[in-house]
């Protein structure tokens, strides 16, 4: 598996179905391009390039690569969750010393394992996303906390009532629209992002990550 500084999430679309992949931290011997991750607003896009107004309010050209990919994302259910699912859990720390989720992606079952750890995320400062193996789900007060396990080690973390909860779904380069929300994990180079992949909202669902 390739490893890239941040668990990106690296997007492939078989006959059948897209899947997405978080990839591990790179060690320093390896020597990999340094990983961006590009959240915002189509601009416009065309062949090879796509134009985003990010979260930050900056309008960035993305280079797309050769044979990109692109999935979407489709909503699902705190109650979809089940133990033995493989999630990625983007959370933050809270007072009570477990963390909170800010979102969930549920991926299909032939990517379980992939990337797995738990790792610096950039959604929000002192985030991290978490990829494991459902150990249990269990209803609580204010929503469902789940206990994940990844590399012999376990995690407990609460998902609130309105926590965004996700799978992935196809796409195709019609929903690359303007206005359309993309998450897009890039390689840094001097003519700006280098994108393999890219997740892209449509039907009203946006990426979360």
């Amino acid at each position: 598996m390739i490893k890239n500084i941040l668990p990106a999430l690296l997007l492939g679309l078989t006959a059948v179905a897209s899947a997405a992949v978080p990839a591990a931290p790179v060690h320093a011997e390896d020597q990999k391009p340094e990983q961006i991750h590009v959240r915002g607003s189509i601009v416009s896009y065309s062949g090879s390039a796509l134009k985003v107004k990010t979260r930050e309010g900056e309008t960035v050209d993305v280079t797309l690569a050769d044979g990109w990919k692109l999935a979407s994302v489709a909503n699902a259910a705190v109650t979809d969750i089940k133990p033995g699912d493989f999630v990625g859990i983007a959370s933050l720390p809270s007072a009570g010393g477990d963390d909170g989720a800010l979102e969930v992606l549920i991926f299909p079952p032939a990517m379980k394992g992939a990337g797995e750890g738990s790792y610096g995320w950039d959604l929000k400062p002192n985030s991290s996303m978490t990829n494991a193996t459902v150990a249990d789900a269990v209803k609580g007060v204010d929503g469902r906390t789940v206990t994940v396990s990844y590399h012999g080690k376990e995690k407990k973390i609460a998902i609130p009532d309105g926590t965004p909860v996700v799978t992935i779904a196809p796409a195709t380069n019609d929903d690359l629209i303007p206005g359309a929300v993309v998450f897009i994990p890039a390689e840094k180079a001097a003519s700006g992002p280098l994108a393999h992949q890219v997740l892209v909202g449509k039907n009203g669902v946006v990426p979360p990550m």
